[in-house]
Protein backbone atom coordinates (compact mmCIF):
# COMPACT_ATOMS: atom_id res chain seq x y z
CA UNK A 1 0.00 0.00 0.00
CA UNK A 2 2.64 2.52 0.89
CA UNK A 3 4.53 1.43 -2.08
CA UNK A 4 1.58 2.34 -4.34
CA UNK A 5 1.34 6.23 -2.56
CA UNK A 6 4.97 6.56 -3.22
CA UNK A 7 3.91 5.91 -7.02
CA UNK A 8 1.00 8.04 -6.72
CA UNK A 9 3.19 11.02 -5.39
CA UNK A 10 5.60 10.10 -7.73
CA UNK A 11 2.75 10.47 -10.58
CA UNK A 12 1.02 13.80 -9.24
CA UNK A 13 4.79 15.42 -9.08
CA UNK A 14 4.54 14.96 -13.16
CA UNK A 15 1.09 16.01 -13.63
CA UNK A 16 1.41 19.51 -11.21
CA UNK A 17 4.50 20.55 -13.47
CA UNK A 18 3.41 22.50 -15.71
CA UNK A 19 5.23 22.46 -18.96
CA UNK A 20 7.73 24.93 -20.10
CA UNK A 21 6.01 27.67 -21.46
CA UNK A 22 7.33 29.11 -25.31
CA UNK A 23 8.58 32.57 -23.63
CA UNK A 24 8.27 32.55 -20.25
CA UNK A 25 8.41 36.17 -18.41
CA UNK A 26 11.37 36.82 -16.62
CA UNK A 27 11.03 36.32 -12.38
CA UNK A 28 13.00 37.69 -9.90
CA UNK A 29 14.00 34.73 -8.02
CA UNK A 30 14.13 31.67 -8.98
CA UNK A 31 12.84 28.98 -6.19
CA UNK A 32 13.88 25.70 -5.42
CA UNK A 33 11.53 22.85 -7.01
CA UNK A 34 9.14 21.64 -5.12
CA UNK A 35 7.03 19.10 -5.12
CA UNK A 36 3.25 19.69 -5.03
CA UNK A 37 -0.28 17.69 -4.86
CA UNK A 38 -2.43 17.61 -7.62
CA UNK A 39 -5.74 18.90 -6.50
CA UNK A 40 -8.29 15.80 -5.36
CA UNK A 41 -10.93 15.30 -3.63
CA UNK A 42 -10.88 12.13 -1.04
CA UNK A 43 -12.07 10.55 2.10
CA UNK A 44 -10.44 10.40 5.08
CA UNK A 45 -9.01 7.31 4.96
CA UNK A 46 -8.06 8.04 1.61
CA UNK A 47 -5.98 11.55 3.25
CA UNK A 48 -4.54 9.64 5.92
CA UNK A 49 -2.95 7.41 3.39
CA UNK A 50 -1.38 10.29 1.35
CA UNK A 51 -0.53 12.08 4.09
CA UNK A 52 1.69 8.33 4.91
CA UNK A 53 2.87 8.57 1.28
CA UNK A 54 4.38 12.14 1.79
CA UNK A 55 5.66 10.75 5.45
CA UNK A 56 7.69 8.37 3.29
CA UNK A 57 9.01 10.85 0.57
CA UNK A 58 10.81 12.28 3.79
CA UNK A 59 14.07 10.89 3.22
CA UNK A 60 14.41 11.53 -0.33
CA UNK A 61 14.39 15.21 0.58
CA UNK A 62 17.29 13.97 3.17
CA UNK A 63 19.32 12.20 0.64
CA UNK A 64 19.06 15.46 -1.40
CA UNK A 65 20.63 17.41 1.77
CA UNK A 66 23.11 15.07 2.02
CA UNK A 67 24.58 16.29 -1.27
CA UNK A 68 24.61 19.58 -0.41
CA UNK A 69 28.49 19.02 1.07
CA UNK A 70 29.19 17.89 -2.63
CA UNK A 71 27.68 20.56 -4.09
CA UNK A 72 28.57 23.19 -2.21
CA UNK A 73 32.42 22.34 -2.89
CA UNK A 74 31.48 23.24 -6.28
CA UNK A 75 30.82 27.19 -5.52
CA UNK A 76 34.95 27.75 -4.35
CA UNK A 77 35.10 27.88 -8.51
CA UNK A 78 33.48 31.06 -7.94
CA UNK A 79 35.48 32.63 -5.76
CA UNK A 80 38.03 33.92 -8.12
CA UNK A 81 35.79 35.63 -10.89
CA UNK A 82 34.35 37.50 -7.46
CA UNK A 83 37.50 38.23 -6.24
CA UNK A 84 39.12 39.18 -9.01
CA UNK A 85 36.18 41.87 -9.80
CA UNK A 86 35.48 43.25 -6.74
CA UNK A 87 39.37 44.31 -6.57
CA UNK A 88 39.70 45.69 -9.99
CA UNK A 89 36.67 48.47 -9.41
CA UNK A 90 38.52 49.77 -6.38
CA UNK A 91 41.79 50.13 -7.86
CA UNK A 92 40.60 51.15 -11.02
CA UNK A 93 38.21 53.70 -9.36
CA UNK A 94 38.00 56.84 -10.98
CA UNK A 95 37.51 55.22 -14.88
CA UNK A 96 35.58 52.05 -13.56
CA UNK A 97 33.18 52.44 -11.10
CA UNK A 98 30.63 51.09 -13.26
CA UNK A 99 32.80 47.75 -12.96
CA UNK A 100 31.83 47.35 -9.33
CA UNK A 101 28.78 45.72 -9.65
CA UNK A 102 29.98 42.91 -11.60
CA UNK A 103 31.36 41.60 -8.54
CA UNK A 104 27.82 40.15 -7.67
CA UNK A 105 28.13 37.99 -10.96
CA UNK A 106 28.25 34.57 -8.69
CA UNK A 107 27.65 32.88 -11.34
CA UNK A 108 30.98 33.24 -13.75
CA UNK A 109 32.12 29.84 -12.92
CA UNK A 110 34.47 29.49 -15.68
CA UNK A 111 37.65 30.43 -14.55
CA UNK A 112 39.62 30.27 -17.87
CA UNK A 113 38.69 33.73 -18.21
CA UNK A 114 40.59 34.80 -15.87
CA UNK A 115 43.91 33.99 -17.74
CA UNK A 116 43.19 37.34 -20.43
CA UNK A 117 44.04 39.41 -17.13
CA UNK A 118 47.45 38.13 -18.11
CA UNK A 119 47.69 39.23 -21.13
CA UNK A 120 47.07 42.88 -20.13
CA UNK A 121 50.34 45.09 -20.82
CA UNK A 122 50.77 48.71 -20.52
CA UNK A 123 47.51 49.93 -19.19
CA UNK A 124 45.95 53.11 -20.26
CA UNK A 125 42.39 54.43 -19.75
CA UNK A 126 41.38 54.07 -23.35
CA UNK A 127 38.74 56.22 -24.76
CA UNK A 128 36.71 53.66 -26.17
CA UNK A 129 36.37 52.11 -22.81
CA UNK A 130 35.69 54.96 -20.96
CA UNK A 131 32.28 54.28 -19.26
CA UNK A 132 29.97 57.18 -19.83
CA UNK A 133 28.87 59.23 -16.89
CA UNK A 134 25.64 58.92 -14.99
CA UNK A 135 23.11 61.93 -15.71
CA UNK A 136 22.38 63.51 -12.27
CA UNK A 137 19.50 62.96 -10.86
CA UNK A 138 18.42 66.65 -10.67
CA UNK A 139 18.82 67.45 -13.91
CA UNK A 140 16.80 64.37 -15.27
CA UNK A 141 13.68 65.58 -12.89
CA UNK A 142 14.31 69.28 -13.68
CA UNK A 143 10.72 70.57 -14.64
CA UNK A 144 9.85 73.24 -17.41
CA UNK A 145 13.32 74.51 -17.70
CA UNK A 146 13.07 76.28 -21.78
CA UNK A 147 16.05 74.44 -23.09
CA UNK A 148 14.31 70.99 -21.97
CA UNK A 149 13.86 69.83 -25.46
CA UNK A 150 17.44 70.81 -26.37
CA UNK A 151 19.03 69.07 -23.42
CA UNK A 152 16.64 65.39 -23.52
CA UNK A 153 18.30 65.67 -27.31
CA UNK A 154 21.73 66.44 -26.68
CA UNK A 155 21.69 63.11 -24.00
CA UNK A 156 19.61 61.13 -26.50
CA UNK A 157 22.86 61.51 -28.90
CA UNK A 158 25.75 60.74 -26.25
CA UNK A 159 23.66 57.66 -25.54
CA UNK A 160 23.55 57.21 -29.62
CA UNK A 161 27.42 57.37 -29.48
CA UNK A 162 26.63 60.57 -31.84
CA UNK A 163 29.51 62.60 -29.68
CA UNK A 164 30.19 65.63 -32.32
CA UNK A 165 26.45 66.34 -32.52
CA UNK A 166 25.75 65.84 -29.33
CA UNK A 167 28.62 68.55 -28.23
CA UNK A 168 26.86 71.00 -30.44
CA UNK A 169 23.81 70.72 -29.03
CA UNK A 170 25.32 70.87 -25.47
CA UNK A 171 26.76 73.93 -26.51
CA UNK A 172 23.67 75.35 -28.13
CA UNK A 173 21.80 75.53 -24.80
CA UNK A 174 24.75 78.30 -23.59
CA UNK A 175 24.07 80.09 -26.96
CA UNK A 176 20.36 80.22 -27.05
CA UNK A 177 19.20 79.74 -23.28
CA UNK A 178 21.90 81.29 -21.01
CA UNK A 179 20.05 81.38 -18.21
CA UNK A 180 19.20 77.83 -18.39
CA UNK A 181 19.29 75.64 -15.37
CA UNK A 182 21.34 73.46 -17.28
CA UNK A 183 23.78 75.93 -18.30
CA UNK A 184 26.66 74.61 -15.80
CA UNK A 185 26.86 71.00 -16.20
CA UNK A 186 26.77 71.46 -20.36
CA UNK A 187 30.35 72.31 -20.16
CA UNK A 188 30.96 69.61 -18.39
CA UNK A 189 28.90 66.99 -20.81
CA UNK A 190 29.81 68.80 -23.99
CA UNK A 191 33.81 68.10 -23.04
CA UNK A 192 32.80 64.69 -22.19
CA UNK A 193 31.38 64.34 -25.82
CA UNK A 194 34.46 65.70 -27.41
CA UNK A 195 37.30 63.79 -25.21
CA UNK A 196 35.07 60.27 -26.72
CA UNK A 197 35.68 61.89 -30.41
CA UNK A 198 39.09 61.08 -29.55
CA UNK A 199 40.67 64.49 -31.87
CA UNK A 200 43.30 67.05 -31.13
CA UNK A 201 40.96 69.56 -31.38
CA UNK A 202 38.41 68.27 -29.74
CA UNK A 203 40.29 67.03 -27.07
CA UNK A 204 41.49 70.96 -26.97
CA UNK A 205 38.14 72.00 -27.19
CA UNK A 206 37.43 69.64 -24.53
CA UNK A 207 40.27 71.21 -22.24
CA UNK A 208 39.18 74.41 -22.75
CA UNK A 209 35.15 74.02 -21.75
CA UNK A 210 36.16 71.93 -18.29
CA UNK A 211 38.86 75.14 -17.61
CA UNK A 212 35.58 77.55 -18.30
CA UNK A 213 33.14 76.00 -16.18
CA UNK A 214 35.66 76.12 -13.06
CA UNK A 215 35.97 79.70 -13.71
CA UNK A 216 32.64 80.37 -13.86
CA UNK A 217 30.26 77.57 -12.04
CA UNK A 218 32.77 76.45 -9.23
CA UNK A 219 29.49 74.85 -7.23
CA UNK A 220 28.14 73.13 -10.30
CA UNK A 221 27.02 69.33 -9.68
CA UNK A 222 29.31 67.94 -12.05
CA UNK A 223 33.02 69.88 -10.82
CA UNK A 224 34.18 66.76 -9.47
CA UNK A 225 34.08 64.69 -12.79
CA UNK A 226 34.72 67.27 -14.44
CA UNK A 227 38.45 67.60 -12.45
CA UNK A 228 38.97 63.57 -12.95
CA UNK A 229 37.97 64.37 -16.95
CA UNK A 230 40.18 66.86 -17.53
CA UNK A 231 43.36 64.92 -16.27
CA UNK A 232 42.69 62.28 -18.79
CA UNK A 233 42.52 64.43 -21.14
CA UNK A 234 45.77 66.62 -19.98
CA UNK A 235 47.26 63.02 -20.34
CA UNK A 236 46.10 62.03 -23.84
CA UNK A 237 47.06 65.55 -24.95
CA UNK A 238 50.74 65.07 -23.02
CA UNK A 239 50.90 61.38 -25.10
CA UNK A 240 50.99 63.40 -27.84
CA UNK A 241 53.58 66.34 -27.40
CA UNK A 242 51.22 69.01 -26.41
CA UNK A 243 53.67 70.82 -23.24
CA UNK A 244 51.18 72.81 -22.17
CA UNK A 245 49.27 69.51 -20.89
CA UNK A 246 52.59 67.95 -19.93
CA UNK A 247 53.39 70.68 -17.51
CA UNK A 248 49.79 70.61 -15.86
CA UNK A 249 50.12 67.06 -15.08
CA UNK A 250 53.67 67.16 -13.98
CA UNK A 251 52.27 70.38 -11.37
CA UNK A 252 48.88 67.64 -10.08
CA UNK A 253 51.95 64.62 -9.92
CA UNK A 254 54.32 67.58 -7.72
CA UNK A 255 51.14 67.99 -5.14
CA UNK A 256 50.65 64.59 -4.62
CA UNK A 257 54.47 63.48 -4.02
CA UNK A 258 57.50 65.84 -4.82
CA UNK A 259 59.89 64.25 -7.21
CA UNK A 260 62.49 64.91 -4.88
CA UNK A 261 61.59 63.22 -1.92
CA UNK A 262 62.72 59.52 -3.75
CA UNK A 263 65.62 59.80 -5.77
CA UNK A 264 64.90 57.49 -8.66
CA UNK A 265 68.28 54.98 -8.26
CA UNK A 266 67.46 51.54 -7.41
CA UNK A 267 68.26 50.01 -4.19
CA UNK A 268 66.98 53.11 -2.88
CA UNK A 269 66.32 51.74 0.91
CA UNK A 270 62.64 52.48 2.14
CA UNK A 271 61.13 56.31 2.48
CA UNK A 272 60.32 57.92 5.15
CA UNK A 273 56.59 58.43 6.62
CA UNK A 274 55.58 61.56 4.19
CA UNK A 275 52.95 64.11 5.63
CA UNK A 276 50.02 64.65 3.70
CA UNK A 277 49.87 67.30 0.88
CA UNK A 278 49.28 71.20 2.98
CA UNK A 279 45.70 72.39 1.81
CA UNK A 280 44.80 69.04 1.49
CA UNK A 281 41.45 67.86 3.09
CA UNK A 282 43.05 65.21 5.49
CA UNK A 283 40.33 62.02 6.33
CA UNK A 284 40.18 58.79 7.90
CA UNK A 285 41.06 55.61 5.66
CA UNK A 286 37.59 54.86 5.56
CA UNK A 287 36.41 57.95 4.87
CA UNK A 288 37.77 58.13 0.84
CA UNK A 289 36.79 61.20 -1.23
CA UNK A 290 36.52 62.64 -4.66
CA UNK A 291 39.79 63.94 -4.25
CA UNK A 292 41.98 61.22 -4.93
CA UNK A 293 39.95 60.23 -7.89
CA UNK A 294 41.63 63.18 -8.91
CA UNK A 295 44.69 62.18 -7.99
CA UNK A 296 44.69 58.72 -9.29
CA UNK A 297 43.83 60.15 -12.88
CA UNK A 298 47.02 62.60 -12.58
CA UNK A 299 49.08 59.24 -11.75
CA UNK A 300 47.89 57.51 -14.58
CA UNK A 301 48.32 60.50 -17.07
CA UNK A 302 52.00 60.54 -15.79
CA UNK A 303 52.35 57.01 -15.77
CA UNK A 304 51.18 57.27 -19.95
CA UNK A 305 53.72 60.16 -20.45
CA UNK A 306 56.91 59.44 -18.29
CA UNK A 307 56.89 56.66 -17.02
CA UNK A 308 60.41 56.90 -15.49
CA UNK A 309 58.79 59.88 -13.82
CA UNK A 310 55.68 57.70 -12.88
CA UNK A 311 57.20 54.93 -10.54
CA UNK A 312 59.26 56.66 -8.62
CA UNK A 313 56.02 58.95 -7.58
CA UNK A 314 54.05 55.93 -7.38
CA UNK A 315 56.79 54.52 -5.02
CA UNK A 316 56.58 57.70 -2.61
CA UNK A 317 53.16 57.68 -2.51
CA UNK A 318 53.46 54.17 -1.37
CA UNK A 319 55.66 55.09 1.45
CA UNK A 320 53.21 57.61 3.06
CA UNK A 321 51.52 56.22 6.12
CA UNK A 322 49.59 59.19 6.84
CA UNK A 323 45.62 58.50 7.21
CA UNK A 324 44.43 60.26 4.16
CA UNK A 325 46.56 58.81 1.87
CA UNK A 326 45.09 55.21 2.83
CA UNK A 327 42.67 55.23 -0.40
CA UNK A 328 45.16 56.68 -2.98
CA UNK A 329 47.73 53.43 -1.63
CA UNK A 330 45.21 51.42 -2.57
CA UNK A 331 44.37 52.91 -5.78
CA UNK A 332 47.84 53.60 -6.27
CA UNK A 333 49.02 49.29 -6.77
CA UNK A 334 47.29 48.89 -9.47
CA UNK A 335 49.08 51.54 -11.34
CA UNK A 336 52.50 49.94 -10.33
CA UNK A 337 51.57 46.24 -11.44
CA UNK A 338 50.18 48.04 -14.82
CA UNK A 339 53.73 49.86 -15.91
CA UNK A 340 56.10 46.67 -15.55
CA UNK A 341 59.49 47.72 -14.46
CA UNK A 342 62.33 46.17 -13.06
CA UNK A 343 61.30 47.41 -9.71
CA UNK A 344 57.43 46.74 -10.03
CA UNK A 345 57.68 43.02 -7.55
CA UNK A 346 59.73 44.84 -5.34
CA UNK A 347 57.56 47.88 -4.98
CA UNK A 348 54.24 45.98 -4.82
CA UNK A 349 56.14 43.13 -2.20
CA UNK A 350 57.16 46.09 -0.18
CA UNK A 351 53.27 47.03 0.03
CA UNK A 352 52.16 43.46 0.69
CA UNK A 353 54.94 43.45 3.86
CA UNK A 354 55.07 46.85 5.75
CA UNK A 355 51.66 48.67 4.73
CA UNK A 356 49.55 49.29 7.52
CA UNK A 357 46.38 48.93 5.60
CA UNK A 358 44.78 45.46 5.37
CA UNK A 359 43.18 46.22 2.04
CA UNK A 360 46.17 47.52 0.55
CA UNK A 361 47.99 44.22 1.31
CA UNK A 362 45.22 42.37 -0.27
CA UNK A 363 45.47 44.44 -3.07
CA UNK A 364 48.64 44.49 -3.76
CA UNK A 365 49.19 40.10 -3.42
CA UNK A 366 46.05 40.20 -6.13
CA UNK A 367 47.77 42.45 -8.36
CA UNK A 368 51.01 40.46 -8.05
CA UNK A 369 48.90 37.73 -9.66
CA UNK A 370 49.21 39.78 -13.06
CA UNK A 371 52.66 40.46 -12.65
CA UNK A 372 54.65 37.58 -14.56
CA UNK A 373 57.96 36.13 -13.82
CA UNK A 374 59.86 33.73 -11.60
CA UNK A 375 60.80 36.94 -9.82
CA UNK A 376 56.98 37.14 -8.44
CA UNK A 377 56.87 33.66 -7.59
CA UNK A 378 59.54 34.20 -5.40
CA UNK A 379 58.45 36.35 -3.83
CA UNK A 380 54.53 35.24 -3.54
CA UNK A 381 56.54 31.65 -2.32
CA UNK A 382 58.31 34.10 0.59
CA UNK A 383 54.46 35.81 1.46
CA UNK A 384 53.76 31.52 2.05
CA UNK A 385 56.83 30.83 3.79
CA UNK A 386 56.30 33.59 6.25
CA UNK A 387 54.94 32.58 9.58
CA UNK A 388 53.76 36.13 10.42
CA UNK A 389 52.25 36.54 6.83
CA UNK A 390 47.87 36.98 7.83
CA UNK A 391 46.35 34.04 6.86
CA UNK A 392 43.59 35.65 4.90
CA UNK A 393 47.16 37.63 3.06
CA UNK A 394 48.29 34.49 2.33
CA UNK A 395 45.22 32.93 1.06
CA UNK A 396 45.49 36.00 -1.78
CA UNK A 397 48.92 35.00 -2.65
CA UNK A 398 47.55 31.29 -3.31
CA UNK A 399 45.09 32.76 -5.67
CA UNK A 400 47.74 34.70 -7.46
CA UNK A 401 50.21 31.99 -7.49
CA UNK A 402 47.37 29.93 -9.35
CA UNK A 403 46.95 32.92 -12.10
CA UNK A 404 50.70 32.71 -13.11
CA UNK A 405 51.65 29.68 -15.42
CA UNK A 406 55.50 29.58 -15.26
CA UNK A 407 57.03 26.16 -13.50
CA UNK A 408 58.33 27.56 -10.18
CA UNK A 409 54.61 29.07 -9.46
CA UNK A 410 53.20 25.50 -9.98
CA UNK A 411 55.75 24.19 -8.07
CA UNK A 412 54.97 26.47 -5.06
CA UNK A 413 51.70 25.22 -4.99
CA UNK A 414 52.68 21.93 -4.81
CA UNK A 415 54.74 22.07 -2.25
CA UNK A 416 52.44 24.48 -0.19
CA UNK A 417 49.47 21.98 -0.57
CA UNK A 418 52.03 19.03 0.58
CA UNK A 419 52.82 20.85 3.77
CA UNK A 420 51.29 19.07 6.89
CA UNK A 421 52.57 22.03 9.40
CA UNK A 422 50.52 24.84 7.92
CA UNK A 423 46.41 25.69 8.35
CA UNK A 424 44.06 23.04 6.91
CA UNK A 425 42.05 25.41 4.74
CA UNK A 426 44.37 27.05 3.09
CA UNK A 427 45.95 23.69 2.04
CA UNK A 428 42.39 23.08 0.74
CA UNK A 429 42.65 26.66 -1.45
CA UNK A 430 45.96 25.49 -2.69
CA UNK A 431 44.74 21.85 -3.74
CA UNK A 432 41.27 23.37 -5.47
CA UNK A 433 43.83 26.02 -7.59
CA UNK A 434 46.07 23.09 -8.46
CA UNK A 435 42.73 21.52 -9.64
CA UNK A 436 41.96 24.33 -11.78
CA UNK A 437 44.98 24.08 -13.55
CA UNK A 438 44.94 21.24 -15.64
CA UNK A 439 48.22 19.08 -16.64
CA UNK A 440 49.38 15.75 -16.36
CA UNK A 441 51.81 17.44 -13.41
CA UNK A 442 49.03 18.61 -10.93
CA UNK A 443 47.16 15.39 -11.89
CA UNK A 444 49.40 12.74 -11.05
CA UNK A 445 50.49 15.34 -7.98
CA UNK A 446 46.74 15.06 -6.67
CA UNK A 447 46.68 11.19 -6.70
CA UNK A 448 49.94 10.62 -5.01
CA UNK A 449 48.92 13.52 -2.71
CA UNK A 450 45.80 11.54 -1.39
CA UNK A 451 47.37 8.65 -0.70
CA UNK A 452 49.98 10.85 2.09
CA UNK A 453 46.19 12.42 3.29
CA UNK A 454 44.65 11.46 6.58
CA UNK A 455 42.34 14.61 6.68
CA UNK A 456 38.88 13.81 5.06
CA UNK A 457 37.98 17.09 3.82
CA UNK A 458 41.77 17.69 2.32
CA UNK A 459 40.78 13.98 0.81
CA UNK A 460 37.61 15.72 -0.81
CA UNK A 461 39.31 18.68 -2.05
CA UNK A 462 41.71 16.07 -4.07
CA UNK A 463 38.53 14.68 -5.51
CA UNK A 464 36.63 17.65 -6.39
CA UNK A 465 39.91 18.99 -8.24
CA UNK A 466 40.29 16.01 -10.19
CA UNK A 467 37.01 15.89 -11.20
CA UNK A 468 37.05 19.40 -12.37
CA UNK A 469 40.71 18.62 -14.66
CA UNK A 470 38.28 15.90 -16.39
CA UNK A 471 40.30 13.50 -18.53
CA UNK A 472 39.29 9.17 -18.83
CA UNK A 473 41.92 8.83 -16.35
CA UNK A 474 41.01 11.13 -13.75
CA UNK A 475 37.56 9.77 -13.45
CA UNK A 476 38.82 6.09 -13.83
CA UNK A 477 40.75 6.80 -10.64
CA UNK A 478 37.65 8.40 -8.75
CA UNK A 479 35.77 5.27 -9.80
CA UNK A 480 38.69 3.15 -8.14
CA UNK A 481 38.51 5.51 -5.24
CA UNK A 482 34.19 4.86 -5.41
CA UNK A 483 34.49 1.01 -5.48
CA UNK A 484 37.43 0.56 -2.89
CA UNK A 485 35.76 -0.72 -0.02
CA UNK A 486 38.50 0.36 2.33
CA UNK A 487 37.59 3.79 2.12
CA UNK A 488 35.46 5.91 4.26
CA UNK A 489 31.75 5.69 2.78
CA UNK A 490 31.20 9.05 2.43
CA UNK A 491 34.48 9.39 0.53
CA UNK A 492 33.19 7.01 -1.61
CA UNK A 493 29.59 8.09 -2.18
CA UNK A 494 31.51 11.36 -3.29
CA UNK A 495 33.65 9.65 -5.44
CA UNK A 496 30.89 7.95 -7.26
CA UNK A 497 28.86 11.37 -7.64
CA UNK A 498 31.80 13.58 -9.47
CA UNK A 499 32.77 10.72 -11.21
CA UNK A 500 28.85 10.41 -12.62
CA UNK A 501 29.20 13.92 -13.30
CA UNK A 502 31.95 13.85 -15.56
CA UNK A 503 30.83 12.66 -19.43
CA UNK A 504 34.20 10.15 -19.15
CA UNK A 505 32.30 7.71 -17.58
CA UNK A 506 30.52 5.33 -19.58
CA UNK A 507 26.68 5.24 -18.73
CA UNK A 508 26.93 1.60 -19.48
CA UNK A 509 29.62 1.14 -16.95
CA UNK A 510 27.63 2.91 -14.25
CA UNK A 511 24.59 0.66 -15.07
CA UNK A 512 26.39 -2.27 -14.74
CA UNK A 513 27.88 -0.95 -11.54
CA UNK A 514 24.28 -0.72 -9.57
CA UNK A 515 23.81 -5.30 -9.89
CA UNK A 516 27.50 -5.64 -8.73
CA UNK A 517 27.16 -3.40 -5.58
CA UNK A 518 26.82 -4.73 -2.38
CA UNK A 519 26.84 -1.83 0.01
CA UNK A 520 23.36 -0.31 0.38
CA UNK A 521 24.14 3.21 0.62
CA UNK A 522 26.34 2.80 -2.72
CA UNK A 523 23.20 1.77 -4.41
CA UNK A 524 21.25 4.94 -3.27
CA UNK A 525 24.01 6.82 -4.51
CA UNK A 526 24.54 5.27 -7.53
CA UNK A 527 20.66 5.72 -8.07
CA UNK A 528 20.76 9.51 -6.95
CA UNK A 529 24.06 9.78 -9.75
CA UNK A 530 21.56 7.46 -12.63
CA UNK A 531 19.12 10.63 -12.32
CA UNK A 532 21.60 13.38 -13.12
CA UNK A 533 22.20 12.16 -16.42
CA UNK A 534 20.70 12.75 -19.62
CA UNK A 535 21.31 9.32 -21.43
CA UNK A 536 18.22 6.54 -21.98
CA UNK A 537 20.41 4.25 -20.45
CA UNK A 538 20.17 5.83 -16.80
CA UNK A 539 16.49 6.06 -16.94
CA UNK A 540 15.79 2.39 -18.03
CA UNK A 541 18.23 1.53 -14.95
CA UNK A 542 15.98 3.77 -12.92
CA UNK A 543 12.71 2.41 -14.72
CA UNK A 544 14.07 -1.26 -13.75
CA UNK A 545 14.91 -0.39 -9.68
CA UNK A 546 11.66 1.42 -9.12
CA UNK A 547 10.04 -2.10 -10.83
CA UNK A 548 12.27 -5.12 -9.61
CA UNK A 549 14.67 -4.59 -6.78
CA UNK A 550 14.04 -6.28 -3.85
CA UNK A 551 14.59 -3.72 -1.48
CA UNK A 552 11.34 -1.62 -1.02
CA UNK A 553 13.52 1.28 -0.45
CA UNK A 554 15.72 1.26 -3.00
CA UNK A 555 12.59 1.02 -5.40
CA UNK A 556 10.73 3.94 -3.38
CA UNK A 557 13.58 6.14 -4.52
CA UNK A 558 13.96 5.25 -7.80
CA UNK A 559 10.67 5.99 -8.59
CA UNK A 560 10.96 9.54 -6.78
CA UNK A 561 13.30 10.37 -9.30
CA UNK A 562 11.84 8.81 -12.20
CA UNK A 563 9.22 11.35 -10.82
CA UNK A 564 11.22 14.32 -11.32
CA UNK A 565 12.24 13.23 -14.93
CA UNK A 566 10.57 15.68 -17.60
CA UNK A 567 10.82 12.75 -20.08
CA UNK A 568 7.66 11.43 -21.37
CA UNK A 569 9.01 7.84 -20.82
CA UNK A 570 8.67 8.65 -17.02
CA UNK A 571 5.22 9.54 -17.49
CA UNK A 572 4.26 6.88 -19.32
CA UNK A 573 5.89 4.36 -17.20
CA UNK A 574 4.41 5.56 -13.74
CA UNK A 575 1.33 5.30 -15.79
CA UNK A 576 2.03 1.73 -16.33
CA UNK A 577 3.40 0.55 -12.71
CA UNK A 578 -0.15 2.58 -11.29
CA UNK A 579 -2.20 -0.26 -13.85
CA UNK A 580 -0.58 -3.20 -13.02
Amino acid sequence: MLASLSLLLAVTTMQATPAPAPSPAPRAHRRAHAITIAPFAASAAELEAAAAGLAMATPDFAMLSAQAPVLAMSAQALQAPVFALSAAPVAMAGGFQELAGLADLAGLADLAGLAALADVGDFTFDMEDEPEPRWPQDEASTQADVADSVYRAARRALNQNQYQQAAELFRRIRDRYARSTYVPNTYYWEAFALYRTGSDDNLRAARSALKTQADRYSKATTRRDAEVLLRRIQGELARRGDQPAATAIAQDVDEIAPVAAVPPVAGTPPVAAIAGVPGRHRYESNNCDDDDDIRLAALNAMLQMDAERAVPTLKTVLARRDAGSTCLRRKAVFLVSQKRSDETTSILLSAVRSDPDQEVREQAVFWLSQVPGDETALALDSILRDPKTDPEIQEKAIFALSQHRGARAGATLRAFAERSDVNSDLREKAIFWLGQNRSEDNAQFLKDLYKKLDNEDLKEKVIFSLSQMGGADNYRWLMDIALDSHEDIEIRKKALFWAGQGHSVDVADLVRLYDSMNDREMKEQLIFVYSQRREDAALDKLFQIGKNDPDRELRKKAIFWVGQSRSPRAAQYLQELINQ
